[in-house]
């Protein structure tokens, strides 16, 4: 009876247990104590000497960050309220976020100016975990779309307050940006010239593609198959197939080189990133189109609505959720795609990434890295919201 007493001990002790958390609280653990904290450079360039965290910092502030750590970890571990959870991811990432700019303080020597210190892969790692489970309790508690909209716009000011409050400026990150300061602003504007420009460049011409395949169906098979084997070419070798056309029209269409159109440079990435955009929204255009219900096509057509009436106050409409699925997938992809404009002298964020990669500069990387993850990042978000509140929309127009 004493060994089936246990076994019942153990079932429930495990059913206690969150699935997901066990993997959170395994990783995380994992990188507290046996990855470092922080990265000391003697210079930008220079291999990284690795400080555990119990060395980043002084003893007790270590102390106090792996008791939350802990902390932290035994209430993701086990099935606990949803707002509990999130509301200790969040601290914990915020405990983190505040922690590191404080190593970077601690290790940070004042005859050297060249020195960097730089976040380890302790704190990417559980701050990797963290959000995972931040993202999950979200999930969890089913936020509305205007709630998950205004979590990101607070995310985002806490990130701005984060860096205005100087916490981090000991950081090697900050310091290559300090050093870059007007470059980081005018690349990134023509980041977001590339992506969103390529979208609306997308938009213009793929929709009314869209709409061709569907009213044409004997050329909707030879349109979405050669944007197909189009999405195939790798995105290294269509910005290098465009250098030499776009050279030869620079050099000889008049007017096109004080357009910039050049074998190198902002057009041939733009042009690229326009290619790559076509087949999403064409195809999900397609897609909307088709799952229009038949009844709603009939009532319009039993209403006396001409076809231009039908596909610009009922077709479109209903089909709007699917082309925005295509706009946000187009979107996220080009945030990303337009880091490879950096090496065609496009400019964007990937400017950065590439030089950093060429000078091993980490922290240069990361600079244009990181920026670009959160611009992906953002733009899901708001985009998954739209297209959830654009969904409820067209149900409600269905019906009526």
């Amino acid at each position: 009876m004493s060994a089936i007493s246990e076994y019942r001990k153990e079932g429930r002790a495990a059913a206690r247990l969150d699935k997901l958390g066990v993997i959170v609280a395994a990783i995380a653990l994992f990188a507290l104590f046996l990855q470092p904290f922080a990265l000391f450079r003697a210079n930008r360039i220079v291999a990284a000497d690795n400080v555990m965290v119990w060395s980043a910092m002084p003893l007790w502030q270590a102390i106090a960050l792996v008791v939350v750590m802990l902390a932290a970890i035994a209430v993701i571990l086990f099935r606990t309220p949803v707002n509990l959870r999130l509301t200790v991811s969040i601290a914990a990432i915020a405990v983190l976020a505040l922690m590191v700019g404080r190593a970077g303080y601690y290790l940070m020597p004042d005859d050297n100016p060249y020195a960097r210190v730089s976040p380890g892969a302790s704190f990417w790692i559980l701050l990797f975990a963290f959000s995972i489970a931040m993202a999950d309790a979200i999930v969890r508690k089913a936020l509305p779309p205007m709630m998950r909209i205004a979590f990101l716009i607070v995310a985002a000011l806490a990130i701005g307050l984060l860096l205005w409050s100087g916490a981090w400026n000991d950081l090697s990150i900050l310091k290559e940006y300090n050093n870059r300061a007007d470059a980081f602003w005018r690349e990134g504007r023509t980041h977001v010239e590339l992506a969103f420009g390529s979208l609306a460049a997308a938009c213009l011409a793929g929709i009314p593609i869209g709409i061709l395949c569907f009213r044409v169906p004997k050329v909707r098979a030879t349109i979405l198959n050669s944007l197909n084997v189009l999405q195939t070419i790798p995105s290294i070798a269509l910005f290098g197939l465009l250098i030499a056309p776009l050279a030869w029209v620079g050099r000889n269409v008049p007017g096109a080189a004080e357009l910039g159109i050049a074998g190198i440079g902002f057009a041939p990435a733009i042009v690229a990133l326009f290619a790559y955009s076509l087949l999403p929204v064409v195809s999900n255009t397609v897609a909307g189109l088709d799952s229009v219900p038949r009844d709603a096509r009939e009532a319009a057509r039993g209403m006396g609505m001409t076809g231009r009436q039908r596909l610009f106050q009922v077709e479109l409409p209903l089909a709007f959720p699917v082309i925005l699925t295509g706009i946000r997938i187009v979107l996220v992809q080009n945030i990303g795609l337009a880091v490879i404009a950096g090496l065609i002298g496009g400019g964007g964020y990937g400017t950065f990434v590439f030089q950093g990669i060429a000078q091993t500069a980490t922290d240069l990387v990361l600079l244009g890295a990181l920026p670009v993850v959160g611009m992906a990042f953002a733009a899901a978000i708001i985009l998954d919201a739209l297209v959830e509140i654009s969904q409820t929309r067209a149900k409600k127009g269905s019906r009526a």
